[in-house]
């Protein structure tokens, strides 16, 4: 069915400053950073609401102390500091991986806000790891995802002199996680001057309320993967950094499904649907997406949906005339598996109306990342079973067939948290008539980053596999696992 894969490219892409400018920002993803002068005893680093609010990254090079400081109008100052990471002469935790700052060196320092998130950040030079030195959330203080904060927000260093360079702009990510195809309606990839395009979630200092929405264009089978453009959602009167979205060209419009992280409460999490007819692949949009309709009785074999507390990782296809949506539903904060459904009505329309479950997978509990795709001319829906799975269903990607019945596996390595299979053609636009064996698959895994200090969610690593062979049977049996992460909370 699908060809062995086996791994070609591992990178980590990290920016904390991406597309540089000191204001007008649309969300609540801004960065700083800037590297000290010599012989400057203290440099802020700024982003000042129009109110005169103060977010500051504070650094004493006396002390070799940084902090992360608000300053409320008015003139009320908060400062936040870590007792074991904010001071730079102590040595930092910092993954295996990641090099120890040495403290005789002036480090770089930085300031991000992401979503509800202030961070500070060190390193010793341009090719080391940014290591998270403080970080506190805004609310209840203040609500950095009102447009009215936003609006006429700036980026400085409080005294030039005191830096030897510094920029400033909309934050990038930590790492990349939950790529996705950019496909048109009938699943095929969508595909500009040889390049496809992938949806990502930006990792952030933190779960997810500090991630957000990149997409990234890539030369399949290789590690050319570059950033376009950002995406951000409008709710409740809120700029929020929903992430775990699919992409999908429909004649002259955009479908964009997406999963409500970027207010997460764990409480809920739904799946909404944007229309739009922007060009979303360059550029920075800010969307207004409405809920997709819960499906209602099912029509096939797997059975009801049971209990289920929230909806995320959408993906769209257009199959025989309908609309399907693969989904993982979850029925508590973290027991979660695949689900099925199938617009009511045919054709274009047919997502604003009901939609009809097919099934739910009910013998996993840490099952996502499903992805409908076809294969020897059938569809298939494939996913990934994370490690909190019974033991003969983890560390896998199992393949069902469109009545949710197991069918075989991608033959491919497993690696840490719950990896996504997004197999594509390396074929233009992913054309079907290309032979079998011209597959690649492209995913992430759970490896952090920025230290212990922000916690899950600033994974993961990019790999890229190559298509070995083709299997001539549907029963492949899927690789080992690489390495687990137990911490399998997206």
């Amino acid at each position: 069915m699908f060809p062995r894969f086996v791994p070609a490219h591992r990178f980590r892409p990290v920016a904390l400053v991406r597309d540089e400018r000191t204001g007008s920002f649309r969300a609540p993803y801004v960065a700083i950073e800037a590297t000290p002068a010599a012989g400057a005893a203290a440099v802020h680093l700024d982003l000042v609401a129009t109110d005169g609010t103060l977010l500051s990254t504070a650094y004493d090079a006396v002390r070799r102390e940084i902090s992360v400081e608000i300053t409320r109008a008015g003139g009320r100052r908060e400062t936040h500091r870590s007792r074991r990471l904010g001071q730079l002469d102590a040595a930092p935790a910092a993954p295996e991986h990641a090099p120890q700052i040495a403290p005789q060196i002036a480090p770089q320092i930085a300031l991000t806000l992401t979503g509800r998130w202030l961070c500070a950040w060190s390193r010793a030079s341009t090719d080391e790891e940014w290591l998270a030195r403080a970080r506190v959330p805004l609310t209840p203080r203040l609500d950095p995802q009102r447009p009215a904060f936003l609006d006429g927000l700036t980026a400085r260093v409080r005294s030039p002199a005191t830096v030897t360079q510094w920029k400033a702009g909309t934050f990038g990510q930590l790492g990349l996680r939950d790529l996705h195809l950019v496909t048109h309606a009938d699943g095929t990839s969508y595909e500009r001057e040889g390049r496809l395009f992938l949806t990502a979630t930006h990792a952030g200092p933190g779960f997810g309320d500090a991630a957000q929405t990149g997409i990234w264009s890539w030369e399949p089978g290789t590690a050319d993967l570059r950033p376009e453009s950002l995406l951000w959602w409008q709710r409740d009167g809120r700029v929020v950094g929903d992430h775990a979205t699919h992409l999908v060209r429909d004649d002259d419009r955009w479908l964009v499904a997406t999963s409500t992280w970027g207010d997460f409460d764990r409480k809920r999490v739904a799946i909404t649907l944007t229309e739009s007819t922007e060009d979303l692949l360059a550029g920075e949009h800010v969307l207004t997406g409405c809920e997709l309709t819960a499906p209602i009785a099912p029509t096939g074999a797997g059975g009801p949906l049971g209990r289920t507390a929230a909806v995320w990782d959408p993906h769209l296809a257009m199959i025989d005339g309908h609309w399907h949506v693969a989904f993982v539903a979850a029925r508590k904060f973290f027991d979660f598996r695949p689900a099925l459904a199938r617009a009511v009505h045919p054709g274009r329309a047919g997502l604003s109306g009901p939609l009809e479950l097919i099934g739910s997978l009910e013998d996993r509990v840490a099952t996502e990342g499903c992805l409908l795709t076809q294969v020897e001319d059938r569809w298939v829906l494939l996913a990934s079973d994370g490690p909190d799975n019974d033991a003969a269903r983890r560390h896998r990607y199992p393949v069902f067939d469109l009545t949710l019945q197991e069918i075989g596996t991608v033959d491919a390595s497993y690696g840490s948290n719950i990896p996504w299979p997004m197999v594509v053609r390396n074929g233009p636009s992913g054309n079907r008539e290309t032979p079998q064996e011209a597959w690649s698959m492209i995913t992430f895994d759970g490896t952090p980053y920025g230290g212990e200090l922000p916690g899950y969610g600033t994974h993961g690593d990019v790999l890229v596999l190559e298509g070995e062979g083709a299997h001539s049977s549907s029963e492949a049996a899927s690789s080992s696992a690489l390495t687990s992460d137990s911490r399998n909370r997206r």
